[in-house]
């Protein structure tokens, strides 16, 4: 029998700084085995999930408006921060201070080792440089939030790294090659989220800036649940189970987890069944209750609601989860489904009701794109619609695949939904009209601002802003798109294509008020009041720090 370990725990990955309102905050971790995690004198003992260990402690009695440096043990003893760290000490910064509260976000974040960057011809990653800029800088210049709008971790795009470890990790020729560079369950995902929070500049970044997170399609799949069509074909593959699940369950335990408030954890019946389980079950696997979740989610989305809401004084973010709820069914097709709907549309009247200066959604699909591709999206569902199940239909839908013809614009009930309640919170018919109504998004690697101008005698700027990637690339035949994209030839074109087919028509206009910007990116919100402010930064190949392109006002004082 080997002797025990007597080396002390360790910390893995973490710490990261998750939802922090006036007066409390929750931090977690992974660590190298079953533990107690303390931060600032609150403890928690380690979970268990697939064999690796995690903790999210709970820390109270803060004071609003304040600023505490803190430090992680484990078992008592100091694991964070690393000895000889270049980087300030980790704090949390609850809300109620003064000056203006600054949002940073993005999307769409390739894995970022070392080994990983210019030699695969991708500019350094904005997330690195955008650390690297703000930890010189006084406290009350750093960002109060950071919202991630998917594409954490990329499963169906490895780096070289990952791909030779899975190799030597998978026992069968077939296994290997049936996912050859993907990943296939829990344990494969665990490797993809110390990859790409593991380097020091994005881990203290993460330690000391309170993240909010909503996943895309990548951490599942390249156009995860595009259609009916489409999951069909995909859910029939041997292996697909293991990966919705291995999918699911890493992104409760990586990115859901945090974004709960302490209420809502309060009243998480998972997270209060790991909770439930005794000293003498510290041992016990979680992964299977997490599974038979993760299965659920996947058959019945409406059992699991992914989206949420944050509180931060004058600003109110609801992430919106545009992936796991969609109703496919072709003659009924929603982004969202009716409850889930609701529960957005309650909570932008209960932001009203409560006053707040700045309405924030957060979506990883744009709502409102280049007029050319929004026109071809309601183009190309009219014909699904019409013909389903016919020689079109398969065409179309053919056709809808190959071009990611998948966003707001190709769920029309949902797209007008979505403007419905946004012009309604801006003209006032909930309450005193907001001074911005905005959508942030990512997902289609390039940067742009576009803003709702009809209908017109709108109280509130309704305004949507798309950033991304963080860390990836956009091939030349995507950048050459979405510039013609938004051409008014391209655009009269796009509309006759929609007329011929008597595809609806939307009653809101937009126009482009910045962009397209590409390269890697970060975008800033600054709200001061009912100010507000669009800042855009941008790294591109060759580049040691990140490049201001935009300071753009989106409501004036």
């Amino acid at each position: 029998m080997p002797p025990p370990d007597e080396s002390p725990p360790a910390l893995l990955l973490g710490p990261l700084l998750r939802h922090v309102d006036p007066v409390s905050a929750t931090v977690w971790v992974e660590t190298d085995r079953p533990c107690e995690v303390e931060v600032l004198g609150r403890r928690a003992r380690t979970f268990c999930v697939g064999g690796h260990h995690y903790a999210l402690v709970l820390v109270e009695d803060l004071e609003p408006g304040s600023s505490t440096p803190y430090e992680v043990r484990l078992d008592g003893g100091q694991v964070w921060p690393p000895a000889g760290s270049e980087f300030p000490p980790s704090r949390i910064r609850t809300a109620g201070g003064s000056g203006p509260f600054r949002i940073a976000f993005g999307s769409c974040r390739y894995a970022s080792p070392r080994t990983v960057g210019e030699s695969e011809g991708i500019p350094p990653d904005a997330l690195d440089l955008y650390a690297s800029r703000i930890a010189p800088l006084p406290e009350d210049q750093w960002p109060d939030a950071l919202v991630l709008l998917g594409d954490q971790v990329y499963a169906d795009e490895l780096t070289k790294e990952t791909k030779s470890v899975l190799r030597r990790r998978r026992t069968s020729r077939k296994e290997a090659v049936a996912l050859e560079d993907q990943v296939a369950d829990f344990e494969e995902y665990t490797r993809l989220y110390v990859e790409s929070w593991g380097d020091p500049q994005v881990r203290w970044l993460l330690s000391t800036i309170p993240s909010s997170m909503i996943f895309d399609d990548h951490e599942m799949i390249d156009d995860w649940n595009t259609s009916a069509a489409w999951r069909e074909k995909v859910t029939s593959e041997a292996w697909w189970h293991g990966r919705i699940c291995g999918g699911l369950v890493s992104y409760w335990v990586y990115q859901h987890l945090g974004n709960l408030s302490p209420q809502e954890l309060a009243e998480n019946k998972t997270w209060q069944a790991i909770q439930g389980m005794s000293a003498d079950d510290a041992a016990r696997d979680a992964e299977p209750m997490l599974r038979e979740m993760a299965e659920l989610a996947d058959a019945e989305p409406a059992t699991i609601r992914w989206s949420f809401v944050r509180h931060w004084g004058d600003a109110r973010l609801i992430m919106i989860d545009s992936r796991a709820g969609r109703v496919l069914e072709e003659q009924h097709r929603r982004m969202l489904d009716e409850d889930e709907f609701a529960w957005v549309e309650a909570a932008m009247h209960r932001a009203v009701d409560e006053g707040v200066e700045h309405l924030i959604l957060g979506t990883s699909l744009p709502w409102l794109l280049p007029h050319a591709i929004h026109n071809l999206e309601r183009w190309n569902e009219t014909l699904n619609v019409r013909h389903h199940g016919r020689w079109r239909g398969r065409l179309s839908e053919a056709v809808r695949q190959a071009s990611d013809l998948e966003h707001w614009a190709a769920f029309g009930h949902s797209f007008d939904r979505l403007g419905s309640a946004l012009t309604a919170v801006a003209r006032g018919e909930h309450g005193r009209a907001p001074a911005t109504a905005l959508v942030l998004s990512g997902d289609v690697h390039h940067a742009y601002a576009a803003e709702v101008v009809r209908p017109e005698g709108l109280a509130a700027r309704v305004h949507q802003l798309t950033v991304s990637p963080l860390h990836n690339q956009a091939p030349h035949p995507i950048r050459v798109g979405f510039r013609i994209g938004w051409s008014a030839r391209a655009r009269r074109l796009t509309e006759r294509l929609a007329r011929l087919v008597r595809a609806e028509p939307t009653t809101l206009e937009w126009e482009k008020q910045a962009g397209p910007y590409f390269g890697n990116q970060i975008g800033e919100l600054v709200l001061t009041g009912r100010e507000a402010r669009f800042v855009l930064s941008v790294s591109e190949l060759g580049a040691t720090e990140l490049t201001q392109v935009l300071d753009m006002p989106l409501a004036e004082a």
